[in-house]
């Protein structure tokens, strides 16, 4: 699975993580997320993380 980065903080989205504190689950693709998730960083929505090269 693809990680995804916030390119305005730098925070990493790694599927195999998730975002447990967020209440995503270890396993959940980024395409899967809800749409009103929020960086955990940040507080930026979905629409300024890009894939990770």
């Amino acid at each position: 699975m693809q990680k995804y980065l916030c390119e305005p903080c730098g925070y990493v989205y790694d599927p195999e993580i998730g975002d447990p504190d967020g209440g995503i689950a270890p396993g959940t693709p980024f395409e899967d997320i809800p749409d009103d998730w929020v960086c955990p960083i940040c507080g930026m929505g979905k629409e300024v993380f890009i894939v990770e090269e």
